[in-house]
């Protein structure tokens, strides 16, 4: 499959924390740098993620917000 996300990170899963509708996973991607995504748990169950899991992160968004 192609996909025009430039972003791409690869990473393992650390946790998953589940919600009635949402769940948020954890994915560390070395150098202790930890990616955090709000996921729907039907995506959760569809792509079997599990603790330990090798995954790709995938960034694509037209805006990147920084605060200080």
């Amino acid at each position: 499959m192609k996909i025009s996300a430039r972003n791409q990170i690869s990473g393992k899963v650390l946790s998953l924390d589940h919600g009635a509708v949402n769940g948020t996973v954890k994915i560390d991607i070395g150098g202790g740098n930890v990616i955090t995504s709000s996921i729907t748990e039907e995506a959760i169950a569809d792509l079997g993620l599990a603790v330990g899991d090798q995954v790709t992160v995938l960034i694509k968004s037209s805006d990147v917000l920084i605060g200080k």
